[in-house]
Formats: structure tokens, C-alpha cells, sequence
């Protein structure tokens, strides 16, 4: 996501074939900042957790090829998941989109703790939580589509058909599917607090 939005997604993804050097410096580049950036953290007794977000798809798929995801980008979350690892934490990856194609590469490999962000068209979280919940931890799931477009009753009740799924056997955290968006009707996110509480 984050060396896609430096040099926009097209000139991003042509770049994989005709100037791979170039993307290897910019990742490379990239991956230290974020890594130097979150050093500080584990050294701060009351932060629990290292949570990064990198987009990684779309509703379809991964943004670039796996094999290029795991060759510029998996090795620099495996490293970010080691230093969490290394002072006691968990790495928690929020990424958007369909990745099912490199979801045993995050769980095995770079060994993720826990995923966020959930889309009912992509993969409803009680589907993953249901697949994953031996690996890795689900966080969210309340879709922002009913968030924004849903009554208060109808996320109520889509919150509580996720915990009734989820919650019984751990390794799972409830909230929103993604960020709490400025256009979420108040009353609509304090129905899905509600219904947790």
C-alpha cells in the first residue's frame, strides 16, 4: 500500500517488471521506515500490541501477484511480527480486501496474530474466524455497508449473529469491519457498542 501510493498503482505495478530494482530500493526503503518508526513501541510498557495496516487487495484479489507480495512485502512484515514477538506483543495486520491467496503465507510465514478489516462481500469474519481461529485472531467484522446504510436494529442484530459465532471460543475481538468512517450515523455505531456490551 504504502510504496503503491508513492508511486501510484499503475506505474507501481509496471515498475514490478520493467524496473524491479527500483521497487526493491522503494519497499526496502519503506519497510526500514515503518520498522525504525515502530522500535520506540516496544519499548513503551503500556503498549500491548503491533498493529500495521497495508492494503494488500481489492474485492477480487491481492493488489499485485502473491509471488511479488512475497518477495518485496512479506519479508518486512515478518520483521515487524519479530520485533512484536521479540518484546512479548502480538502483530496484528489490517489489510483490506480479498487475500485469501496469501493467507497461510501471513499465518505461517510472516505469522500474523491477528487480522482486521472485513467485508461481507469479500469474507464475512465469522467465515475466517471459523478457518483461522487456531492461527489467528479475527478483530471486527460489523461490515461499514450496515453501518452506514443499516437501522440501528438491523446492526444490532448483525453484531450479535457475529458474536454468537465468534466470541464462544476466543481469539476474536469484536468491533467494526474498518475504520469508524465520519458518514456512520451515530446512532448506528452506538447500536453495534450496545449490542457488545
Amino acid at each position: 500500500e504504502w510504496s503503491s501510493w508513492l508511486m501510484g498503482l499503475e506505474p507501481f505495478m509496471l515498475a514490478l517488471y520493467e524496473q524491479p530494482r527500483l521497487v526493491r530500493d522503494l519497499t526496502d526503503r519503506i519497510g526500514q521506515i515503518i520498522y525504525d518508526a515502530l522500535v520506540p513501541f516496544t519499548q513503551m510498557k503500556h503498549v500491548v500490541a503491533l498493529w500495521v495496516g497495508d492494503d494488500l487487495g481489492f474485492k477480487t484479489s491481492t493488489l499485485i501477484g502473491p509471488a511479488h507480495l512475497q518477495d518485496y512485502i512479506f519479508p518486512w512484515h515478518r520483521r515487524y511480527a519479530d520485533l512484536a514477538h521479540a518484546s512479548g506483543r502480538p502483530y496484528i495486520l489490517h489489510s483490506c480486501g480479498n487475500i485469501e491467496s496469501v493467507m497461510e503465507d501471513l499465518a505461517n510465514d510472516v505469522c500474523i496474530d491477528a487480522k482486521h478489516s472485513f467485508e461481507d462481500v469479500i469474507e464475512p469474519v465469522e467465515e475466517f474466524h471459523r478457518r483461522w481461529r487456531h492461527k489467528v485472531a479475527a478483530i471486527g467484522g460489523v461490515d461499514v455497508d450496515i453501518l452506514t446504510r443499516g437501522t440501528p436494529e438491523q446492526v444490532r442484530d448483525r453484531t450479535r449473529r457475529i458474536l454468537n459465532a465468534c466470541a464462544p471460543d476466543g481469539a476474536y475481538a469484536a468491533g467494526s469491519g474498518n475504520s469508524i468512517a465520519n458518514y456512520i450515523p451515530p446512532d448506528n455505531y452506538l447500536a453495534m457498542v450496545e449490542a457488545v456490551h
